[in-house]
């Protein structure tokens, strides 16, 4: 076992604010390591030491003479009009077939490797980088987020990935799901100071809970003790024959030290909506096909969806989840079939055409007393306000000031306070800090209503979901096991991907795998072609009009500006994954045909 990178004695701090505090840890080769504190610890302060990005106040990094690190890169590192392909080439300097093999293991193949990256979406465009970092043949990964934005199906590759990748890896992660299946080991930056637990992050939280309990018990010891001895000091401190007693149980008293227990953050806690349970069906869909007039993005739908589950819908980015929910609560007409409602269902929606079409003259106080059920107190309006981060003054923020994630919680905590019996919540976790999705999951668990919701938070979808809806390649599937039935599933087809691409490299000559790939010839369809050539103009628009707006809202400090640009943003990029996806199933089609 080589010791790749040490850490010692590190210092460093920013003003007042100290991240590292004489901080010491060994970074082995033979280890996985979850990297782990709360928001604004220094966790990425290390990770750009480590990289030699920063430097430290005093202390010092060692690092072994063959380390080389592999980091997952956040800009767009790919030439214009490159295809994963050529990147991939370019940037390794490996051949071909190898670095079509790494590129198989993220499923990265046809027009997803051939065609211009560029075009991609940020999941598959994140595929592609990591295939690059395999490629490289680095003996230290450091991953900062690594699961940020992607769907589900990229983000169980990434765990395939990292479970066969045989070196060290350092990933700073708040996915617990995720750092449970790939690192055995823990690191915790806590005031300053790193502490290397050799277990998985479920195991590290129990043992730091049970620490905590302890010092909690032996501190409530040594408060009994100290009562004790100040009341015989008291007593006998003045008498002569007892004096020299209290002089030395004076002594052991300024021996007696508390420990020092970390203070913990408030705990948020939501109450979930009071509803009556009901039976049978909460929604149907019967040969139903949704999408939009100039496309067509799922057809034969039959998913019934009962009162009381929780279900979550799932799918790669632009495959249509968002299109399948928006059809599902009627702000998106179907192209055919239909969407039938049991009696008596309430429905409240979640979601960003929503909370961006909230009163702007009403303060959060004033809209959740309009929104909240009959009877309700204030104060447990404003218990369910102060969780989604309204405390104190903030409830008399009118909401024409909110930011978009302001508004977002607002709307939130008004479905909250609400009678509905059906909740329809698209990615509900987005803009609320780790504490406040725990309530939130234990609240809808509580729930005696129905629950339709996206989400790419693994722990969150494990705890809540009772049944899982995937909308791929045109259909929509109800895997009514659950999230563990669904997991299982896109588990076993990975691994038989990866079987499948072993046996036929494995079978392959030499000589086959060093040649270029023959393409076979496509078909002449002109029509096709136009509506290619026209989406990758509607592509570069899109792309265009998104870089600007982003710039401009890195720019502006005006609250207003910022909300619209916001939403200007969001739903660029929606509409680019839409059209991006759409490129390559004509690509895809023009091959298949050809």
């Amino acid at each position: 076992m080589a010791v790749l990178m040490q850490i010692l004695k590190a210092c460093k701090s920013y003003g007042e604010q100290v991240l590292l505090d004489n901080a010491e840890a060994t970074l082995s080769d033979d280890v996985k390591v979850g990297f782990v504190g709360r928001n604004g610890a220094g966790k990425s302060t290390l990770l750009r030491v480590l990289l030699g990005e920063e430097e430290l106040d005093s202390g010092e990094v060692t690092r072994h003479p063959n380390l080389k690190i592999g980091y997952l890169r956040q800009h767009d590192p790919f030439l214009p009009g490159e295809s994963a392909h050529d990147f991939l080439i370019r940037d390794s300097g490996q051949p071909e077939w190898k670095c079509g093999e790494v590129a198989g293991e993220f499923e990265l193949k046809g027009d997803y490797l051939e065609g211009p990256v560029s075009r991609l979406s940020g999941g598959w465009q994140t595929r592609v980088k990591l295939a690059a970092l395999l490629l490289h043949e680095p003996n230290l990964l450091l991953l900062d987020e690594p699961t940020n934005f992607l769907d589900l199906r990229t983000q169980i590759l990434l765990e395939h990935f990292l479970r066969h990748f045989k070196e060290a890896c350092l990933i700073v992660s708040h996915d617990r799901a995720f750092l449970n299946a790939t690192c055995d080991h823990t690191l915790d930056l806590s005031r300053g100071k790193l502490t290397m637990y050799p277990g998985k992050i479920d195991a590290f939280l129990t043992y730091q809970k049970e620490q905590n309990e302890h010092l909690l018990r032996s501190n409530a010891a040594i408060q009994a003790k100290r009562r004790d001895l100040e009341t015989f000091i008291a007593k006998n401190k003045a008498r002569a024959s007892t004096a020299t007693q209290a002089r030395s149980k004076s002594k052991q008293l300024e021996r007696l030290e508390l420990s020092d227990i970390a203070s913990e953050e408030p705990t948020a806690y939501i109450l979930a909506p009071v509803v009556e349970p009901r039976q049978g069906p909460a929604v149907r869909c019967k040969d139903l096909t949704i999408g939009y007039p100039e496309r067509q993005v799922a057809s034969g739908i039959d998913v019934e969806i009962d009162h009381g589950s929780r279900a979550v819908i799932v799918g790669d980015n632009g495959q249509g989840k968002t299109t399948f929910l928006r059809t599902v609560v009627d702000s998106l007409k179907p192209l055919a079939g239909e969407v039938k409602w049991g009696f008596g269902c309430s429905i409240g929606v979640y979601a960003q055409h929503v909370y961006t079409s909230l009163p702007e003259k009403d303060t959060v106080l004033e809209y959740l007393q309009y929104h909240a059920m009959f009877g309700t107190t204030t104060q447990k309006i404003l218990n369910v306000a102060g969780a989604m981060l309204f405390r104190g003054d903030a409830v008399q923020k009118r909401i024409a000031i909110l930011s978009g994630g302001e508004r977002a919680r607002v709307c939130l905590a008004g479905l909250l306070l609400s009678q509905y019996n059906v909740l329809v919540l698209d990615e509900p976790g987005n803009h609320l800090d780790v504490d406040t999705v725990e309530a939130l999951a234990q609240a809808l668990i509580d729930y005696k209503g129905t629950v339709i919701f996206t989400t790419h938070d693994r722990h969150f979808m494990k705890r809540v979901a009772t049944c899982v809806i995937e909308v791929r390649d045109g259909r929509v599937t109800n895997y009514g096991g659950g999230y563990d039935a669904y997991l299982y599933a896109v588990n076993k087809e990975i691994d038989d991907g990866e079987r499948e691409l072993a046996t036929r490299l494995s079978k392959a000559p030499l000589a086959a795998r060093n040649a270029p790939a023959t393409r076979a010839p496509r078909r002449d369809d002109r029509a096709i072609r136009k509506e290619i050539a026209t989406l990758e103009k509607v592509i570069a628009r899109f792309d265009d009009l998104k870089k600007k707006a982003n710039s401009q809202l890195l720019q502006t400090c005006d609250a207003a500006e910022s909300l619209r640009l916001h939403n200007e943003v969001t739903n660029l990029t929606s509409q680019l994954e839409e059209a991006e996806e759409r490129w390559c199933q004509l690509q895809a089609e023009m091959e298949e045909s050809g």
